[in-house]
């Protein structure tokens, strides 16, 4: 081929929707010099047997926004390519059978009221008006979402793919990647059998082959890709008189239908039904547990369809809409959709691997495909994105992702897909991945286990009696089993001596010449001396909120980091991009584990255990032993009463636990840990601590040197904020709540306008109240201005509190 590019600033491997919607942002952002991949014709995948639905609903911040740029951008993609598109803005009824499930509604309608999404709470015969097929007799409620629609795949790629060429972008069909070498200066080669190019970056937007394409990054720090495969089913009805007659008299196509409790949607295709089941006998194509392999090329096939396995989510359906059941099934179409562990896509930065990136695994890939070209566009020309993106972020997964836990999650998410997320709702299946060498005991103890991290941890211990059933999650509110016992968790942390297993710390050995000094110009503040530990921030060039990490240090150019168990991969990739060569970054994760003893015995019970120096102040750390084995004390309290962290390799850990408990020390869990720590106003990582906020913004300013040397990133950034004043600030509510607390992202108001969002919520048993942490206006930002806070649709009465702790505003207990 004469023109065939031997060079391109990025190749993207995979020519469906989001490739080629990830080609046009890039061209919209200046780089014009990007090739697109596609082993056969466009939409081969996924894309081109997808329903095409295009909803905004959901209940994470990061993906409303995702899809709501998406129905922004499909709205006048047609006229701003010159392409024809056929996309309808119907609007949906989103049916409700319970409170429960009208309460999901409110915090989703609130959360796209936010953003600009006008939907309403229907009444069953306001549904029925505007629906008049629709049986209502049996529902609570309808969420009306006007954005919602559909549009054509096929034409929504060829014309991103369009707009794309015409801004010198070059699409190269019929030509399979076959491989990628990654040179010196971290630069790629991407082959193909028609030749070689060199690029600085490539993206892996391969669908349900992007597992297969992410093996050939394993020799660049690179991992198996974690996702699966589901055989999705849909069914396309025979044209209905009575569909046709309602569309000529109205003009537009009937308001697509979501029964989410039963699993379906049902939209009008045509002049007939298009039904969507979400079955919860669903099946899995190409597991490892089956000789079904995938094929080398799936391009423009489908599977034998299965009806016995929809067959009474169809009755229903046509129970909900008799007209249905007036016509034939005209087709059925059941082909491949790629799910990730949690149902979310996998998008960007690949782990492991510099200037590579991950933009595959989308369930909803057309709904998505818009807003997710955005967001890869940001990542890979700006290297940072408009909105916190970590819900997708393909760092979010780490070594437990193995394929059997990857088949059983996507199997459990598939016959889930419309579920409740509730905040106390443990899901089930591929449990015990990484336990902590006295997870035996902590469960013997009553532990009732949570995954973070793929690492299982307590969340409440329970007592004989007490509901452990995980039907009795099945709430939004604070009230079931759990309350009085983390209560009483509390209370005994508060008066007596705590202890909490807590494994899969992310722990980091930095160590060589110049790691003081890299290090100094990573984090936005100092660093500590040696045998001290304190908190370190790192922004993005932005000067927004990237990570926190715990920093220990154990001599001149020897650190230890210590993050968040979510944050292994992404915190890893920064210190490993960060240092010069010369100093070592070693993940010690695995080999250690930690517990926190803290309350105000726990000294008198640790003096019985340790040869340590007891009396060292707050935030420091020595060697000892304890219960007779090596140990790491860390003068540190998450929970803001006196205590310490004691890190042990994990054959020592044991012995270690016993002897604690033996001692006089209670174990409690991780929601009677995120109750205190609420009382402190300590931040949560991807809740409080988030790329939304600016470091100042986020009231971290006391751990910004502006005056250093040293050019952090977003140091400018800092500076020039710090000039003007910051729009928002952080701020601790007092709300008198109901029976329950303000989760993630609900709306704070203020004389009927939104002027912030909670970043997290919950109850403060010390303090005997509903307190959130938030983000608002920085005028409201003042002690004592009254706002409300909307739970669950319901606003309640909040109070900005004072720029200190709520509990022990002067750290007396803590460094007692």
């Amino acid at each position: 081929m004469s023109d065939f590019p031997t060079k391109a600033r990025v190749v993207i491997i995979g020519g469906g929707v989001v490739g080629a919607s990830t080609l046009y942002h890039l061209g919209k952002k200046g780089w014009t010099d990007c090739v697109l991949l596609e082993k056969n014709e466009l939409t081969a995948g996924s894309t081109w047997h997808a329903a095409g639905n295009v909803p905004t609903f959901s209940t994470s911040w990061a993906i409303m926004n995702m899809q709501r740029y998406s129905t922004e951008l499909y709205e006048r993609l047609g006229e701003e390519v010159d392409y024809p598109m056929n996309y309808h803005q119907s609007g949906s009824i989103r049916l409700a059978h319970t409170k429960e499930r009208m309460q999901e509604f409110e915090r989703a309608m609130s959360m796209g009221r936010y953003q600009g999404i006008d939907m309403e709470m229907w009444t069953p015969e306001q549904a029925k008006e505007n629906y008049p097929f629709l049986e209502t007799h049996d529902l609570e409620g309808v969420l009306w979402d006007p954005s919602d629609g559909d549009i054509d795949p096929a034409q929504l790629t060829q014309a991103l793919a369009k707009g794309a060429r015409d801004m010198g972008q070059k699409i190269i069909r019929f030509c399979p990647a076959t491989g990628v070498t990654q040179k010196e200066d971290k630069t790629w080669i991407v082959h193909t059998d028609k030749g070689d190019i060199e690029c600085e970056k490539v993206v892996n937007a391969a669908g349900y082959y992007a597992q297969r394409v992410g093996e050939w990054f394993k020799p660049y720090g690179g991992r198996t890709v974690p996702m699966m495969v589901m055989e999705h089913q849909y069914l396309l009805t025979e044209q209905i008189d009575e569909v046709e007659a309602w569309s000529k008299e109205h003009g537009g196509k009937l308001p697509l239908i979501r029964d989410v409790d039963v699993s379906y949607y049902l939209r009008q295709e045509k002049n007939g039904y298009n039904l969507g089941p979400y079955e919860p006998n669903c099946k899995g194509h190409w597991l490892s547990s089956t000789d079904d392999n995938m094929p080398d090329d799936f391009s423009f096939q489908l599977w034998q369809e299965d009806l016995d396995r929809i067959e009474d989510i169809v009755t229903d359906a046509m129970e909900r809409v008799p007209l249905m059941a007036t016509s034939g099934v005209s087709s059925v179409i059941n082909g491949p959709i790629p799910y990730a562990p949690d149902g979310l896509p996998l998008m960007g930065p690949m782990p492991g691997v510099e200037n590579a990136f991950e933009a595959c695994v989308f369930t909803f890939g057309i709904a998505q495909g818009g807003g997710a070209g955005k967001v890869m566009a940001e990542w890979i020309v700006d290297g940072s994105t408009e909105w916190d993106m970590w819900a997708v972020d393909p760092r979010r997964y780490t070594d437990y992702t193995d394929q059997d836990y990857c088949d059983k999650k996507g199997m459990e998410v598939y016959g889930n897909e419309y579920a409740m997320h509730f905040p106390q709702h443990e899901w089930p299946a591929a449990r015990d991945k990484k336990l902590s060498p006295v997870h035996d005991k902590v469960k013997a103890l009553g532990g009732q286990m949570g995954a973070y991290n793929g690492w299982e941890r307590a969340n409440w211990f329970a007592k004989d009696g007490d509901d452990t059933s995980e039907e009795a999650t099945h709430t939004w509110g604070r009230s079931g089993p759990w309350e009085q016992r983390i209560k009483e968790e509390v209370e005994n942390v508060r008066d007596n001596c705590g202890v909490l297993d807590l494994p899969g710390f992310s722990r980091f050995m930095l160590k060589g010449e110049g790691a003081a000094e890299a290090l100094r110009g990573l984090v936005a503040g100092g660093l500590p001396k040696v045998g001290r530990i304190n908190l370190v921030y790192i922004s993005d060039p932005r000067g927004r909120i990237l990570t926190e990490m715990s920093c220990l240090r154990l001599g001149e150019d020897e650190f230890v980091m210590i993050t968040a168990a979510t944050a292994q991969w992404h915190d890893r990739d920064i210190l490993v991009q960060a240092m010069p060569a010369g100093v070592t970054v070693e993940d010690v994760t695995t080999t250690r584990d930690t517990l926190i003893m803290t309350g105000p015995k726990s000294r008198e019970i640790l003096s019985t255990l340790t040869d340590a120096d007891l009396s060292l102040g707050w935030l420091t750390h020595q060697a000892a032993t304890v219960a007779g084995k090596p140990a790491h004390l860390v003068r540190v309290s998450f929970a803001g009463e006196l205590g310490w962290e004691v890190h042990a390799l994990n054959d020592d850990m044991p012995a270690i636990y016993d002897a604690v408990l033996d001692a006089g020390a209670k174990p409690f869990g991780m929601y009677a840990l995120n109750s205190m720590r609420l009382e402190k106003g300590y931040r949560a990582w991807k809740g409080d601590l988030s790329t939304d906020y600016s470091l100042l913004e986020g009231g971290l300013g006391r751990f910004v040197k502006l005056d250093k040397p040293q050019d952090f990133p977003g140091k400018a950034a800092i500076q020039s904020e710090k000039q003007q004043g910051v729009k928002k600030s952080f701020a601790t509510l007092i709300i008198e709540a109901g029976n329950a607390d303000a989760p993630y992202m609900s709306c704070i108001w203020k004389d009927g306008e939104i002027v912030g969002e909670t970043t997290s919520g919950g109850y403060g048993h010390r303090v005997n109240a509903s307190i959130a942490l938030g983000m608002i206006k920085a005028e409201h930002a003042v002690e004592g201005t009254e706002l409300e806070v909307e739970i669950y649709g319901e606003k309640y009465r909040a109070v900005v509190q004072k720029d200190q702790p709520l509990w022990d505003p002067a750290n007396e207990r803590l460094r007692a």
